[in-house]
């Protein structure tokens, strides 16, 4: 299998910062590709390289077979961090004008519009000002712009910001939809449970370098099941000696389900069944350590960054898009 994306030492800095350090990576023809890590790892950094935006200090690139992204501009779909829409025009006049700037002919350019507003719940924008959208709605429309000329390599970065739960499921859809027709796909996000869901490969970053490089498969089967769920029959078992079974480093309890964080090397099955002697319980199962977790496994204490200070980074993320969520909500 050939290489949509090749990225070989590469090199980017601002000033004193390092933005990326010593990248390589290679993104196959037909992949769906999560990029992820926190706000400020390097993501968008990496994808203004790939799309020729900005250019690496040092290191190489190669995007569709081409030394540049500008000159297979016409076979790339790109959704910037950086939203905007021509805001005076009607929807169907700009998305028709950013289709024929692909080389798409006039009829065909109409009806690909007029298809994409009906699959994307916006058919009644048609003669709408952009301006008058919501952001959810402007989000989307966006999104068609990458689409509507059906590119070889899709590339989004953080498409999730400013959607509600109803059409982030809908942009899921959407981008499987592209996959499935044979599109590369890159995405970034620091949502990491959306590149649990959606992507094959995982691309994680931290401060600029790659920390992950893998298909998800190939993750989850490296790193074990870190936690064990038990919810007891009785609420009065909650304060049981938990915390003292063999290989439990630390019992955290959510509305009366105790989750028991294992230590390395922990016996799951010998632990499993003294659990379940402990006392009567509803439930007693392994909980997949989420992407999450595992990158924290990883850069957890690196550069005198704590553990906790990681999560707190990440929730703050998330905590940003719920109330972007909460905006454009309905």
């Amino acid at each position: 299998m050939s290489n949509a994306i090749e990225i070989r030492g590469v090199r980017k800095t601002f000033g004193p910062k390092v933005a990326v350090e010593s990248l390589d990576l290679d993104v196959p023809e037909g992949s769906l590709y999560g990029f992820i890590g926190p706000n400020g790892a390097g993501k968008s950094t990496t994808i203004r390289m790939i799309m020729s935006i900005i250019f690496p200090d040092q290191g190489d690139l190669r995007v569709l077979g081409k030394a540049s992204a500008v000159e297979s501009k016409d076979r790339i779909g790109y959704l910037p961090e950086e939203r905007g829409v021509y805001k005076k025009m009607k929807v169907g006049a700009f998305l028709n004008y950013m289709a024929r700037l692909k080389g798409i002919d006039s009829a065909t350019a109409d009806k690909r519009v007029k298809e994409w507003l009906v699959r994307t719940g916006l058919q009644e924008t048609y003669r709408k000002k952009c301006e008058e959208l919501s952001k959810g709605m402007q989000q989307k429309v966006q999104f068609i712009t990458s689409v509507i000329h059906e590119p070889d390599l899709l590339i989004l970065d953080e498409v999730f910001t400013g959607l509600d739960p109803v059409n982030r499921r809908l942009m899921r859809e959407l981008i499987q939809e592209q996959n499935d027709r044979g599109a590369t796909i890159i995405f970034s996000t620091h949502a990491m449970r959306e590149a649990e869901e959606l992507c094959d490969n995982i691309f994680m970053i931290h401060k600029g370098e790659k920390v992950i490089d893998s298909s998800l498969e190939d993750v989850w089967r490296k790193y074990d099941p870190k936690t064990m769920v038990v919810e007891p029959m009785n609420a009065s078992d909650i304060g049981r000696g938990w915390g003292g079974l063999p290989g439990v480093k630390e019992v955290v309890e959510i509305d009366g389900v105790l989750d028991l964080r294992l230590r390395d090397g922990a016996d799951v099955a010998e632990l499993m069944k003294q659990a379940a002697m402990l006392a009567p319980v509803r439930r007693l199962e392994l909980k997949r350590a989420s992407l999450e977790d595992i990158f924290i496994d990883i850069v957890g204490g690196s550069g005198g960054e704590s553990a906790e200070k990681l999560r707190q980074t990440l929730q703050a993320g998330k905590g940003a898009a719920t109330e972007l969520e909460e905006v454009t909500r309905g």
